[in-house]
């Protein structure tokens, strides 16, 4: 494991995606190249169909890469046994779009399930690290709320929650704000950028949301699979 803060959280070189076999193989990303940074928020923008999602799934280790390299944490993931992905995913939160909270949790017990794939830590520990993490996020009353009870900003601030409070080394986001009014999907965000900044860990937010821009650090925007010029915020 490489645990160096100055090296890449992700590194990856001349990556190659298809989708489908035989005649019906489509290439959906090419020659990418990218590297994160600990601590970095990079949004990653481009019209639909562009590959965004894929290439976040890809990082995640929620699908398997297939040619040239992709290191996250240091660990090559093209040709990587299923078992690596798993190890790599346990050090990832992710938020998407639908914020995929379970009805039949309350908001406490929806960002506890994070913390309970992680072995060690104590019944008591998994509660208390739950509950401060959704009064981070402004929702310090509603612990004991179902997802029913809540609005859509606040059920994505339990999402945020949950992504964050097993301490994860990087975030990826794929729309976090679709789904959200212009002040909400802004909050939600730069409270994203902010938990996440304190925690140290590395930020992704695939986005089509010019409102979110001004929370990143760098952009970088894929057209028809290829990568474009990353844009440095000042």
């Amino acid at each position: 494991m490489n645990n160096n803060p100055n090296n890449p959280v992700v590194d990856i070189k001349n990556l190659d995606h298809f989708f489908g076999q035989g005649a019906l193989r489509k290439q959906i990303l090419f020659h990418i190249n990218l590297t994160l940074l600990p601590g970095e928020v990079v949004i990653l923008k481009g019209p639909s169909g562009s590959g965004k999602t894929t290439l976040l799934t890809l990082m995640g280790g929620l699908r398997s890469p297939q040619a040239g390299s992709l290191q996250v944490f240091g660990q090559e993931l093209v040709g990587a046994k299923k078992q690596k992905l798993i190890e790599t995913r346990r050090k990832i939160g992710y938020i998407f779009q639908a914020h995929n909270l379970l009805d039949c949790l309350t908001a406490r017990q929806n960002v506890q399930m994070s913390i309970e794939l992680h072995q060690g830590i104590s019944e008591r520990e998994i509660k208390q690290r739950s509950i401060a993490m959704l009064e981070s996020v402004g929702l310090g009353e509603r612990v004991n709320y179902y997802p029913r009870n809540l609005s859509g900003g606040q059920k994505q601030r339990v999402a945020i929650a949950r992504a964050l409070v097993s301490r994860p080394k990087m975030v990826l986001a794929d729309e976090p704000t679709a789904s959200l009014d212009s002040k909400s999907g802004h909050d939600v965000v730069v409270l994203m950028q902010q938990l996440a900044k304190e925690q140290g860990c590395t930020i992704l937010i695939v986005t089509h949301d010019n409102r979110i821009l001004d929370v990143a650090d760098r952009i970088v925007e894929l057209e028809d699979g290829y990568l474009k010029e990353n844009q440095l915020i000042a």
